[in-house]
């Protein structure tokens, strides 16, 4: 009887897929600010109102790997191409495409099949599993080092999930998955994380904070323009290792609204004065607040979003300090990484204060997050003075 149902459902799919040859239609896919008009086919709108299973999912795919999916694909990583977007990014471009074909909160399943299949057929490896509970988990082969998402591993590849956020209340450690096995020869390339380059952002899009501190008994303001859409982007951004995290840029209105006015700020400043400037910038110019009791869980902010958030912690602003140090001054510099805590080092030509030895280089200590007593380059906050620690990141300019 099962089978019969099966049989049944199956063909539900594909007789709902038939009769729709001809022109493609084209889908309007809003993308942070620019209108990008997607060709899809009609026979590629494929009914789907059964439970996931291998192998409904399998008939699903037949049939849209039959269908002219290409225009669309061609047209997605032709935007891809010419914006320079990362992997991440794109599939930020894939999750819009995927939501105009078919809303998630109509029908889960289907458009994370779609998103599935667009992601597949823009060359990147994607599985889908099945949990024991009825699930349907989206997977992606990624080599880097992401911590706070499932993965499984298959011949020799790591899978991350890219769907937990959807499943709240799903335990992954108590329900098994199991992998749907599909091939698709396109798929082969792994997903990375990394984000070297923002969207080019409709600058109507920005607003204006003004944020100020006191350095020197001055007081300082500067305006600068933040994107909400920006907060968007790493909603659902995982925890990833302190290489990628700290050279996530700013997005060009940010970045001219802020980084030319630091530079004319230490202008006529020393350079350990100038740095000092800045990590008194990161101290002072936001309001403190772990992300246990921000975000109730570890969350990683861009130096975007820590300009963008009322609240920050320390992570967030070793990311922004060591960003301005490195647009302002660009030297090397180390992550250094105690077990509740991570502070930036930087290597001047002549070391001051309390410093590190790494590589058989001396790197000053520099806390870009406010502390107890107010720590000049060199001074180590005195809980931390006896504490072990581990570099978690060097950035050497050469």
């Amino acid at each position: 009887m099962r089978k019969i149902a099966l049989i049944l459902s199956l063909l539900c799919i594909a007789c709902q897929s038939i009769g729709h040859a001809g022109q493609a239609n084209i889908i309007k896919v809003d993308f942070y600010g620019e209108t990008i008009e997607v060709p899809f086919s009609p026979s590629l709108s494929i009914a789907y109102n059964v439970p996931p299973s291998k192998e409904t999912i399998r008939q699903f795919y037949d049939i849209a790997n039959a269908q002219d999916y290409q225009s669309t694909i061609n047209t997605l990583i032709t935007f891809k191409e010419k914006h320079q977007l990362n992997d991440w990014i794109y599939y930020q471009l894939i999750r819009k495409t995927a939501q105009q074909i078919s809303p998630k909160a109509e029908n889960y399943p289907r458009y994370t099949l779609y998103k599935w299949f667009l992601l597949n057929k823009s060359g990147f490896d994607a599985n889908l599993a099945i949990s024991t509970q009825g699930q349907l988990l989206f997977y992606v082969h990624c080599d880097e080092n992401i911590y706070d998402i499932p993965y499984y591993m298959a011949n020799d590849k790591q899978y991350v999930c890219l769907n937990k956020h959807d499943y709240a209340n799903l335990s992954f450690e108590k329900n098994a998955s199991y992998p749907v096995d599909v091939i698709i020869p396109e798929g082969q390339k792994a997903f990375s994380y990394k984000v070297t380059q923002m969207p080019d952002f409709t600058p109507a899009d920005y607003t204006e904070k003004d944020l100020q501190f006191s350095y020197d008994n001055k007081q300082y303001h500067f305006k600068v323009m933040i994107n909400p859409q920006v907060q968007t982007i790493f909603t659902n951004y995982p925890v990833v290792d302190y290489a990628s995290y700290f050279n996530i840029p700013l997005s060009k209105e940010t970045y001219s609204s802020l980084i030319p006015g630091l530079k004319k700020s230490v202008k006529d400043m020393k350079q350990k004065k100038g740095v000092d400037y800045l990590m008194n910038f990161t101290r002072h110019a936001f309001l403190y607040e772990d992300d246990l009791n921000n975000f109730g869980k570890e969350k990683r902010m861009s130096p975007e979003q820590t300009l963008l958030n009322k609240y920050s912690d320390c992570d967030d602003r070793a990311a922004l300090f060591f960003y301005l140090v490195k647009e302002v001054y660009n030297l090397p510099m180390i992550a250094v990484l105690y077990p509740t805590h991570v502070t930036i080092a930087v290597k001047f030509d002549k070391p001051t204060g309390h410093t590190i030895e790494y590589k058989g280089q001396l790197y000053s200590v520099c806390e870009p997050t406010p502390q107890d007593q107010d720590l000049r380059i060199g001074q180590v906050s005195p809980s931390l003075k006896h504490m072990a620690y581990s570099i978690a990141y060097e950035y050497n300019p050469q």
